[in-house]
């Protein structure tokens, strides 16, 4: 079920429910009553994450979210103090087409007034490839083997020797 994790939660309950629309009504209803506040508790930040951050504002790289989340981001964000690590944030809220669309990718190349040959995408889904493909960026695999034609890493820390490399 790759679909439900990497799309935004109204495509995967269109994607689970095809095909009966009174039962795709009801889970979207549901959707309304559950506090996303109440299973944000239970995510994990990966390893080294918040130190690789530091160090890329540090050396004034920007840095940006682009996810298919909706209303469950600002907990997220609240909950990991991520905001002072991050210029922009871009939800599928914002966005009239979530990724794979490369509308989001625009609007942060906007935004921070940066060329695509600066940017490096990293995700952990074949929609994040799909995404960075279609907008001219580079995409670097996070943790996900079956992500083929890419380059992988398995901690946040690798990143660095990007921006090691672009300084030489």
């Amino acid at each position: 079920m790759p679909y439900v994790h990497s799309h935004t939660v109204y495509e995967a309950i269109h994607y689970l429910f095809s095909g009966d629309e009174e039962l795709e009504k009801k889970a979207l209803e549901q959707l309304k009553k559950i506090h996303l506040r109440d299973y944000i508790v239970h995510l994990k930040m990966e390893p080294h994450l918040l130190e690789t951050l530091e160090l890329l504002k540090k050396k004034g790289i920007h840095r940006a979210i682009n996810t298919n989340r909706t209303t469950s981001m600002p907990f997220i964000m609240e909950r990991f103090n991520l905001r002072p690590y991050f210029d922009m944030v871009v939800t599928a809220l914002d966005v009239k087409h979530p990724k794979p669309h490369p509308e989001s990718i625009d609007k942060i190349v906007k935004a921070l007034n940066v060329n695509r040959d600066e940017i490096l995408f990293v995700g952990d889904s074949d929609v994040d490839r799909q995404t960075a493909s279609a907008s001219g960026v580079r995409f670097v695999a996070y943790k996900n083997k079956r992500i083929v034609e890419t380059i992988l890493i398995q901690d946040h820390l690798e990143l660095l020797a990007f921006v090691s490399n672009a300084e030489k």
